[in-house]
């Protein structure tokens, strides 16, 4: 199951924003002033109203947000007919546009899918309570303690591409962390996304949190106005083409949180054993061409072409699976291959770039020079080598001896993902859960006061927390039991030494 994909959507997400941002700075003078100020009043109730309804989220039990997470799991499977008639609107609307084969894989709804989404919520609704947890624990000063605790970011802004899928995935991810959301879906999914969010929100209010926790923002201009929330809307997560998330970083002082290509690499070693390398290249390639997990540059260690083994065995499983290949600068004059558009290109289709390398340390320079630090892979029966890609490659998810796809919330039991982040700041690789979340300090004290520090005697020693006592209270019970179980055994061979 895919949360995020990068490729080109079917309409230009940049120039709808643009475009509302200069309707909206470019009208007329005699345009009335009163309706720019309602349609930014009504956005903003739109973000204030998703703050106040996460709170009252955040205040639900661990035991609630998990019932509610179940109750939508059961709704979005007892209203699966509905949804799917939805979908197939909204697919025969794009096959009139005549949509690209590509963005209509990813608008439909597939048999099993409302099942699999069903399941993802089910899943998210078991994973430990997320909020409130302690991190740290200290005394400040005799009876002053401070303790650091996980707490929800607060409003997400999320532009998501034409797949209606994310929606039920990244409304998992809010609820379970706390948060409020505003969705703003493509074009292309309108009914698909109206008939889900309808479905989501319907079970909010009995269990007493408003339907505005998560809202469906509608209008280009809206998107535009939001992005100038910064007082209420805490972060942005655009899934989506480079030119959506440039845009997005240039027009807004709300932090941004995503990645803007998926240029993924699987490096063939000197040591790759082949048969596994070309299975697992073809995995990276074909079973989702256009996600941003995708492969889209070989590399092939310059041994396997002088051997023969290019020609043999690589080339042919490459086109057998129907993989298109072109050459970078090397390649393409060493394995008479049709130039590349770019060395950084990300293909979105079953086709992909080739390049030859003599080592492993021009593999890793061949990476950090046109990769996107999205999804990287050594293929190598040398654990030496394996261990200097993973430790060297800086990239947001490096794998050894493995299908670049497995880069994804689901299948690395994050439940879900709101997206992949290749950013180096809060979070990085698949953002679940835990990249949704932020943390407080709480300060417990009994009177105490500063009096520039001399009414004080700081003491600054390291508490454990709960977590912590827990493992160090099995530490002492697995020591008893050791010791209990040698002197049964001390004692057994004393009795049969007196015997």
């Amino acid at each position: 199951m895919r949360t995020v994909e990068n490729y080109p959507v079917s309409f230009s997400e940049v120039s709808f924003v643009a475009a509302a941002a200069a309707r909206s700075f470019a009208r007329a003078p005699s345009t009335p002033a009163r309706v720019v100020t309602r349609a930014m009043s009504s956005t903003r109730d739109q973000a204030v109203a998703a703050r106040s309804a996460s709170r009252q989220l955040q205040n639900l039990s661990s035991e609630k947000r998990a019932e509610l997470l179940c109750a939508i799991a059961d709704a979005l499977e007892a209203n699966e007919p509905a949804i799917m008639a939805a979908n197939a609107e909204d697919m025969k609307t794009a096959e009139a546009a005549h949509t690209e084969p590509n963005l209509m894989n990813r608008l439909k709804m597939k048999p099993g899918k409302i099942a699999q989404l069903a399941e993802g919520a089910r899943q998210i609704a078991a994973m430990p309570e997320p909020i409130a947890r302690t991190l740290s624990k200290m005394e400040i000063a005799d009876g002053l303690d401070l303790e650091q605790v996980t707490a929800p970011l607060g409003v997400l802004l999320i532009i998501f591409e034409s797949r209606p899928d994310a929606l039920p995935q990244i409304a998992s991810l809010a609820i379970r962390s706390g948060n409020g959301l505003l969705l703003k879906g493509g074009k292309e999914a309108q009914n698909t996304n109206a008939v889900l969010h309808r479905v989501i929100v319907e079970c909010f209010p009995r269990f007493g949190v408003a339907r505005e926790c998560i809202v469906l923002v509608e209008g280009r201009e809206a998107v535009s106005d939001i992005l100038k929330l910064s007082d209420v809307v805490d972060l942005v997560i655009p899934r989506g083409s480079n030119d959506l998330v440039s845009y997005i970083q240039n027009n807004t002082k709300i932090p941004v949180l995503g990645h803007a290509d998926g240029v993924c690499h699987v490096y063939f070693d000197e040591k790759a054993d082949l048969d596994m390398a070309c299975r697992l290249a073809v995995d990276s390639k074909t079973d989702y061409p256009a996600a941003c997990n995708a492969l889209e540059t070989l590399l092939v260690h310059a041994s396997h072409v002088a051997s023969g083994a290019w020609d043999a065995r690589i080339k042919p499983a490459m086109l057998q699976a129907g993989i298109e290949l072109f050459g970078g600068k090397r390649a393409a004059k060493a394995l008479s291959l049709p130039p590349c558009p770019a060395l950084r290109h990300e293909y979105g289709r079953p086709a992909m770039t080739v390049e030859v390398v003599d080592h492993l340390d021009a593999a890793i320079d061949y990476i950090h020079a046109h990769g996107s630090a999205h999804t990287d892979c050594i293929i190598t029966d040398d654990a030496g080598a394996a261990s200097e890609f993973l430790r060297r490659v800086d990239s947001a998810c490096v794998f050894h001896n493995c299908s670049t796809r497995f880069s994804d919330g689901f299948r690395m039991g994050l439940g879900a993902e709101v997206g992949i982040s290749t950013s180096r700041i809060h979070a990085r690789g698949p953002v679940g859960v835990e990249g949704l979340l932020t943390t407080r300090w709480l300060l417990r004290g009994r009177g105490q006061y500063s009096d520039k520090d001399t009414a004080v005697k700081y003491t600054h020693r390291v508490l454990p927390t709960d977590e912590q006592w827990m493992y160090r209270a099995m530490g002492y019970v697995g020591l008893a039991v050791g010791i209990a179980n040698a002197a049964h055994i001390g004692m057994q061979l004393y009795n049969m030494r007196k015997k």
